[in-house]
């Protein structure tokens, strides 16, 4: 994709308080394939989280950048990501998404794979001429793959920086975001998995979005708040909820809405050993950061597709099938020591307003859909308003967190790498190669 084409896409105009996105960028499959290339390919992406693989020889199947991937946990506990392809013809060789097995047997011609990957049995093998090697024929590692405090990457650049250099200066909001119970955290069985017709940015925009929080939602905050027995002048409209709030931009694409913790229905159901769990995090951490672990609720946003929320201590991310689809997965990230009663609460606070049945994903996947649909007027002469609060120190409704999304995905697009120099921008931050 030309260049001009990509900077004809966003229009980034700091003097007169302007930032629009054309709709093409939505709707194009020129786009769309551009951005497998220039950005999944280039990036680190999430697969999932350690604790999904709960012993010897069990896996997991992801599509991170829309390519099929394996996880495994082989017989000696050693971590591997592989493609979730045969060498012999290319037939998937696990068709589920997790189990536990001592050998991948591909269904089409039965050749067998261990959990290290290696190709250990085929039918008719003194078929073969000694140049046939099956030290040779094991299944294609990912080629990069890295843990950071049990979340798991992949990259398909072997030249991308390492995991904690790319995560920059979001990795201490990582930090914060897992410490919370103060202790190691496990992704709780019950994962989610539903497709959007949409495009997979509407959703890096909805994640990190205050501002159609009291319109989207008014149902929770009007009618569920009040239900479980809280205090609904906290939450009147939404809009009271995130007084305090602002948006950050991390760099590197990375980004955040962060501000003074959000009452729970928790805060009634589990207060004493709540009150406990606190009071530890100042003894294990100290006053200072556990202030900034306990305290603040955030909306973090790890580019390209990963999203951390707190206040229903979930992660999530989305997997572009086209440029009006995706499929989204999520989990709950919870404490493993905590009492079964406050594992229950909290797993019923994540389900009460996420996921496909909870009372706000709905609202989100047909606000999404319905701005997909849209985009269909003209998406080439048209454009998706992004400029709030520029020219001003960033409000809890503003949108400088997307604009940090999209100036890295614009740069990515242009084939810009390297440190960019954005320091003449009142929001900006040097952003990473």
């Amino acid at each position: 994709m030309e260049a001009s084409k990509v900077r004809n896409l966003v229009i980034d105009d700091h003097e007169r308080g302007l930032f629009k996105v054309r709709r093409t960028a939505f709707s194009s499959q020129e786009v769309f394939e551009h951005e497998r290339e220039a950005i999944f390919d280039r990036t680190w992406l999430y697969v999932g989280h350690e604790s999904e693989l709960k012993g010897p020889n069990s896996f997991i199947t992801r599509t991170p950048g829309g390519r099929p991937s394996i996880v495994t946990r082989d017989a000696e506990g050693q971590l591997h990501a592989f493609l979730n392809a045969c060498p012999h013809r290319g037939n998937q060789v696990a068709r589920e998404r997790s189990g536990n097995v001592r050998l991948f047997t591909c269904f089409y011609h039965a050749w067998s794979f261990d959990t290290k990957g290696a190709l250990v049995g085929l039918p008719g093998d003194d078929a073969y001429t000694d140049a046939f090697d099956k030290k040779d024929m094991g299944l294609v590692p990912v080629p990069r793959f890295e843990s950071y405090r049990g979340m798991m990457f992949v990259s398909f650049d072997t030249e991308i920086v390492d995991l904690v250099t790319y995560l920059g200066n979001a990795r201490e909001t990582v930090d914060h975001m897992l410490d919370f119970g103060g202790d190691d955290v496990e992704a709780v069985e019950g994962a989610q998995n539903y497709s959007i017709k949409a495009n997979w940015k509407l959703l890096v925009e909805n994640s990190m979005d205050a501002y159609h929080a009291a319109s989207t939602h008014a149902r929770y905050f009007r009618e569920y708040i009040p239900a479980m027995g809280m205090d609904p002048s906290s939450w009147v409209g939404g809009a009271k909820a995130f007084v305090g709030w602002k948006g950050v931009d991390l760099g590197n694409g990375h980004a955040m809405i962060e501000g003074p913790a959000l009452p729970t229905p928790l805060d009634a159901s589990a207060p004493e050993e709540l009150a406990r769990i606190r009071a530890a995090l100042d003894v294990k951490f100290g006053k200072e950061r556990a202030h900034k672990i306990a305290d603040y609720s955030r909306n973090l946003f790890i580019y390209p597709n990963l999203i951390l929320i707190s206040f229903w201590r979930t992660v999530r991310t989305f997997y572009p099938v086209a440029p009006d689809y995706m499929e989204v997965d999520a989990w709950a990230l919870l404490p493993r020591s905590e009492s079964e009663h406050l594992r229950h609460k909290r797993i019923e606070n994540f389900l009460s307003f996420l996921g496909p049945a909870g009372l706000a994903t709905p609202d989100d996947v047909a606000a999404l859909e319905g701005c997909q649909r849209g985009f269909l007027a003209l998406p080439d002469r048209t454009f998706s308003d992004i400029s709030r609060g520029m020219g001003r120190e960033p409000l809890n409704t503003d949108e400088l967190q997307m604009r940090a999304f999209w100036r890295r995905w614009k740069a990515m697009l242009a084939g810009e790498t390297g440190a960019t120099d954005c320091s003449d921008h009142p929001e900006r931050v040097k952003v990473q190669a």
